[in-house]
């Protein structure tokens, strides 16, 4: 009878464990999945100024239709984009891109001195700030995560219920340098 009880007993504690290390996977997963939402806000609110600052710039630099183009483009693309991987390398090209249309902007005084010109840019920056806060919590999530589920035991238990690894959100090299922006 003694036997039985040990039995039940090692059951239990292995089902108790199980069930713990189950939530808290999920647990990991929804802070994860809400930082990345976090991210696509921002990035959102990125891509409905894009039209805005291109509108400001064209009327004042009409014959930068390519840049336009380009620009408009980048921003279709990065919209498109489905994982963090194609958000990151849409995103740092959309970058790009802004950076060309502002090196043009800096070519018209009257458009720099412009208050439209200048709230948007002021609204983009403040937006980029907020996707590299989001970045780096979402990256940090994605580490504990991951980190959870590359540890034994656990990750028996991540690989039998088909939990997945997560992609970091990463920036280009280039990228990483500081911009030097004048006006």
């Amino acid at each position: 009878m003694l036997a039985v009880y040990i039995i039940v007993a090692v059951v239990a504690v292995v089902a108790v464990w199980f069930i713990a290390t189950y939530n808290g996977l999920i647990t990991l997963r929804n802070r994860t999945d809400e930082a990345w939402s976090d991210i696509d806000v921002q990035l959102k609110r990125r891509h409905d100024l894009i039209p805005n600052l291109v509108n400001t710039v064209q009327g004042y630099a009409s014959h930068e239709k390519q840049l336009f183009e380009n620009v408009t483009q980048a921003r279709a693309a990065a919209m498109g984009a489905k994982s963090p991987e194609e958000h990151a390398k849409a995103e740092n090209t959309l970058t790009q891109t802004l950076k060309s249309l502002f090196a043009v902007a800096e070519n018209y005084p009257e458009l720099r001195a412009s208050e439209n010109f200048a709230k948007l840019q002021d609204e983009l920056s403040d937006t980029e700030n907020k996707i590299q806060a989001s970045r780096r919590f979402y990256n940090g999530n994605v580490r504990d995560i991951n980190t959870k589920m590359q540890k034994f035991p656990t990750n028996l238990i991540a690989g039998m219920l088909g939990f997945k690894v997560y992609e970091f959100f990463e920036i280009e090299q280039m990228e990483r340098e500081t911009p030097e922006v004048k006006f």
